[in-house]
């Protein structure tokens, strides 16, 4: 189920990865658990060296107008959707674990992806999610 993510710069692709999303795919995040993607305008909110996961980059989710989309259904928003690559000791899985939609809700991408993402974005750069 290899998704693209693009980095955008200027109206310009920067960069193309290939990821892998929650197993529910993209779509509005409704609750905790529902192993969605949830879709919207979000922000790097900050890293995590000492991940489960190879290296990891929360994202600002959720934001205002999810938690009280949330709070007027009486549920929780969910938390922790992170940028990340393969569970820390898999990462020989490499460009395979593409194949399906795997995450929670996170963003996956291959360690070497991670790598260069975490060097080249900083905290606050924009995220959008979008089908």
């Amino acid at each position: 189920m290899s998704t693209a993510c693009r980095s955008i710069s200027g109206g310009r692709s920067l960069r193309v990865y290939r990821i892998s999303l929650g197993t529910g795919g993209i779509a509005p995040k409704t609750r905790e658990g529902d192993r969605l993607t949830p879709d919207g305008r979000y922000k790097i909110a900050s890293r995590n060296p000492d991940s489960a996961y190879h290296l990891s980059l929360r994202i600002s989710y959720p934001d205002a107008s999810d938690v009280a989309r949330a709070n007027a259904a009486g549920i929780s928003p969910g938390s922790d959707i992170m940028i990340h690559g393969l569970r820390n000791g898999l990462g020989w899985f490499g460009r395979l674990h593409r194949l399906v939609d795997w995450t929670a809700g996170c963003i996956a991408v291959t360690n070497p992806e991670i790598e260069e993402i975490w060097r080249i974005v900083p905290d606050g750069t924009p995220v959008e999610i979008r089908q």
